[in-house]
């Protein structure tokens, strides 16, 4: 009988029997754990998310960026609250007019609904599903991909219920014009556009309403599916894999390039129990239980990844030669294709950025997701990505987290009778200073208190918080003590992170204090900059308190410098 190995959340590995779990268990499984779960991202490498603040991308739930150009949005706060930025075309926002926004716009309709699925089309058109198995629908309808039986724009979500009452909604996937859904009992639901029979009704008739797909599909369990561009495909829990529609590039995997106007199995994966299907723009991936890839269909981008452009009409093993994958990624609005093996590696082929890779190419991104946002085309996400977060603490996450915790310190600095909780281990490491000082002058039984009186409170709190945070913020003029600390305790890079913060801050009121502070502490770079904006206010300069504060000596030597860059001429 066919085995499924499990790894990854047990200490032990273990084998479950197909008949003891079934396959939608063993997906469902699989689908939870951390090797298998959707990555942590950082969403702001799509340039839309590089409006939002950073207390607005803490708020980030999930998210997916869609459109013909990459150019719409849509994502969920941790409260449940949709919100929408970009082009509008469509009105695939689903603001309620077709008007493009740069600011994000919450969609109030769907305020308080948990969203597990999204998908999108050509149109573009949206559909979403929610944790009660509800869908909902809007924008393109040119073909009814919205399910209402209307041609009509669909400006605000809209609830689609047609041939849909008493099922709950798991699922959704989108190809060009038409869509698909997957209900909690196995069943799958297509409509919209029918060219080349991508609804699965044996006929090419558009489907204006959800129509159940039956044919070979009857009596099968779906656990997942997926659209090309106007070709559709299924998982069953059995591990087999259906297709039906367009096969004019072999996308179908069935052996031959004619349409299907109904759900046809392949047989090329006869044997092999999948878990994981997903469809380009006119190719698919297969990723079975024992880690093995497999491809087929269009192949002009490299996107099967074979080491050539000749199109495959049935699927054909890739990368056999690596290590266990555990993740397949594309998406039918591209050309490209992605995986992620055991190890956490991550290779990507088919057009990047323009370039056709004909063989996968290891990348240094941790995630697949980075391969749709850096080089994908258009770089739309390759599905809805989730930036749910766990207990787990990164180390530098963990180091922020117990800076100046009393419960876990070791060691406590008193600065002007406040103290700072540190722990030594993680001084030690960080910086040389304290690594010598404890390594010459401090023994067990010595007094876990160090007294500082050369630094102010808040300047020596800023110091230790940098070891733990590799951060700074401090106003310029706290930046100035810290700088003289950075200078005494030789280190250069909060000496420059300093320098950057006077430079930031600089105003004719503080240029020559701060300019006096640089001098002080041989910061050249930084004394050239604060004497060059002395020049070029040097009305005003001369006219503050620090300027006549300072001693002669150094108001001779910035006359004299000042005269010889031309400060004094007509």
């Amino acid at each position: 009988s066919k085995c499924f190995c499990l790894k990854g959340r047990f200490k032990t590995h273990f084998t479950l029997t197909r008949e003891s779990f079934p396959v939608q268990f063993i997906h469902s499984y699989l689908s939870s754990c951390p090797s298998f779960a959707v990555a942590m991202v950082d969403v702001s490498k799509w340039p839309l998310f590089a409006l939002l603040s950073a207390e607005e991308l803490a708020m980030l739930r999930q998210a997916c960026v869609f459109g013909t150009s990459a150019n719409e949005a849509i994502y969920i706060t941790h409260g449940n609250e949709v919100f929408v930025i970009g082009v509008n075309c469509s009105g695939c926002l689903g603001t309620g007019d077709s008007l493009s926004t740069i600011v994000p716009k919450k969609l109030d309709f769907l305020r308080g609904k948990k969203v597990i699925s999204l998908s999108y089309g050509s149109g573009p058109h949206v559909l979403l599903a929610t944790e009660d198995g509800q869908m909902f629908a809007w924008g393109h309808n040119g073909y009814s991909q919205l399910g209402n039986g209307s041609t009509n724009q669909g400006l605000c979500p809209v609830l689609v219920t047609a041939n849909l009452q008493n099922k709950k909604v798991k699922e959704v996937a989108c190809g060009s014009h038409h869509s698909m859904a997957l209900t909690q009992d196995g069943e799958v639901f297509a409509w919209g556009y029918n060219n080349c029979g991508q609804i699965g009704s044996g006929s090419t008739a558009n489907q204006p309403y959800p129509r159940k797909v039956t044919g070979c599909l009857q009596g099968k369990n779906a656990v997942g599916i997926t659209c090309g561009q106007t070709s559709s495909m299924t998982l069953v829990d059995n591990g087999e894999v259906y297709g039906w529609g367009y096969n004019g590039n072999g996308q179908l995997g069935v052996g031959n390039n004619g349409n299907q106007l109904t759900p046809c199995r392949l047989t090329g994966l006869q044997g092999m129990c999948i878990q994981q299907i997903v469809s380009g723009y006119s190719h698919c991936l297969a990723l079975t239980d024992e880690g093995l890839l497999y491809a087929w269909g269009a192949n002009t981008y490299g996107q099967l990844g074979t080491g050539n452009k000749t199109n495959q009409l049935s699927p054909v093993q890739i990368m056999s030669d690596k290590e266990r994958i555990v993740e397949v990624a594309a998406c039918h609005s591209t050309h490209t294709s992605a995986a992620k093996t055991q190890s956490g590696q991550v290779y990507m082929w088919g057009q990047c950025r323009g370039q056709s890779i004909v063989l996968p190419l290891l990348t240094h991104f941790t995630n697949t997701d980075d391969v749709f946002a850096c080089f994908a085309t258009p770089s739309v996400m390759w599905r809805l990505m989730s930036m749910e977060h766990d207990d787990f603490l990164t180390v530098a996450e963990a180091l922020r987290k117990e800076f100046d915790s009393p419960e876990t310190a070791d060691l406590k600095f008193s600065v002007d009778g406040k103290c700072i909780h540190v722990h030594k281990a993680v001084l030690k490491i960080r910086c040389e200073h304290f690594r010598s000082m404890f390594r010459s002058q401090w023994t067990e039984d010595q007094q876990e208190v160090i007294e500082i009186g050369q630094f102010s409170y808040p300047v020596y709190r800023s110091f230790l918080q940098f070891l733990y945070t590799d951060t700074v913020d401090l106003p310029p003029e706290d930046a100035i003590g810290l700088l003289d600390l950075a200078t005494s305790y030789c280190e250069n890079r909060l000496k420059r992170l300093c320098q950057q913060i006077i430079k930031r801050g600089i105003t004719v009121e503080n240029a020559f204090t701060l300019l006096s502070a640089a001098i002080r502490y041989d910061a050249e770079d930084l004394e050239e900059f604060c004497f060059r904006f002395c020049v070029n206010h040097l009305t005003q300069v001369t006219q503050t308190g620090a300027f006549w504060q300072v001693d002669g000596a150094m108001l001779k030597e910035f006359i004299s410098r000042a005269s010889r860059c031309g400060a004094f001429k007509n």
